[in-house]
């Protein structure tokens, strides 16, 4: 674990974690379905050309994070900018509904694989134990995601960790808004609490900005998926730059981690 910066020693109150690739792998290696995707309707099923690789490289490294239909919004305007797609749809929708039946011919087989009893092989190392001490310690951890909302109450009780979790909370269906910054607004206006007793974890940047916006504690997961451990330089580097106080890839140094959050270690 990497400290970058000096933050508060109170204990914190309350957890808010992303769910995709901080909790879960499940969804590893969305980028990749989404990047063939674009690549195959901008430029209207032609080769695309280096600029256009670029440029969609570029846009997804950025947008990690956000709620997929704002990447679809993008996409759509790509299309109809490029004009070579045969009658293109303009329901940023129909976008985002091709890409879930590309993503989830991937992401069902290993739902199910799951189920069958292969959770650990879904989850960040250390995520359970890591869950349980803040469950032990009486921090009630929250989960938010750009993810469709069905999608992640699903996934997380196939991985088995539903019951870690006081809410969860996706995307809501075909409504547009950020429900982590929605959550994290719950967090502070309900729940009573300040910034400096809360703390954020996530892989992408759209967390650990909205978490320092607030003055949360801020903990970039740069997480190495498809080994389930170590650092991603660059997860790291994108979350550096969003302003993460510290650093980890997974939940192994669960000491390291609870001192962190200003909680007892075990």
């Amino acid at each position: 674990m990497e400290i970058l910066m000096k933050t508060p020693t109170a204990p914190v109150a309350a957890v808010l974690m992303d769910f995709d690739g901080t909790v879960s792998t499940l969804r590893f290696g969305w980028d990749q379905v989404m990047r063939a995707m674009m690549l195959e309707m901008i430029p209207g099923g032609e080769t695309p050309d280096p600029e256009l690789v670029e440029k969609v490289d570029q846009y997804l490294d950025q947008s990690a994070g956000i709620q997929t239909i704002y990447q679809m919004k993008w996409l759509m305007a790509q299309v109809l900018e490029q004009g070579k797609m045969p009658n293109p749809p303009q329901d940023p929708w129909w976008y985002k509904d091709q890409y879930n039946q590309r993503l989830m011919a991937q992401v069902e087989g290993r739902i199910q694989r799951a189920l069958a009893g292969a959770r650990e092989e879904y989850l960040m190392a250390g995520t359970t134990d890591f869950l349980a001490a803040l469950q032990a310690r009486g921090v009630p951890c929250y989960v938010a995601s750009g993810t469709d909302d069905q999608d992640v109450r699903r996934e997380a009780a196939a991985l088995g960790v539903t019951d870690y979790f006081a809410r969860i909370a996706g995307a809501p269906a075909r409504v547009e808004g950020c429900a982590k910054e929605a959550a994290l607004k719950m967090l502070v206006e309900q729940s009573g609490l300040d910034g400096a007793h809360i703390g954020v974890i996530g892989d992408g940047k759209v967390e650990i900005a909205l978490g320092r916006v607030i003055g949360a504690r801020t903990l970039g997961l740069a997480s190495d998926e498809a080994h389930r451990r170590g650092v991603d330089p660059v997860k790291r580097a994108r979350l550096v730059a969003a302003g993460a106080q510290a650093i980890a890839g997974d939940y192994l140094e669960l000491n390291a981690l609870l001192d962190f959050l200003g909680l007892e270690a075990i």
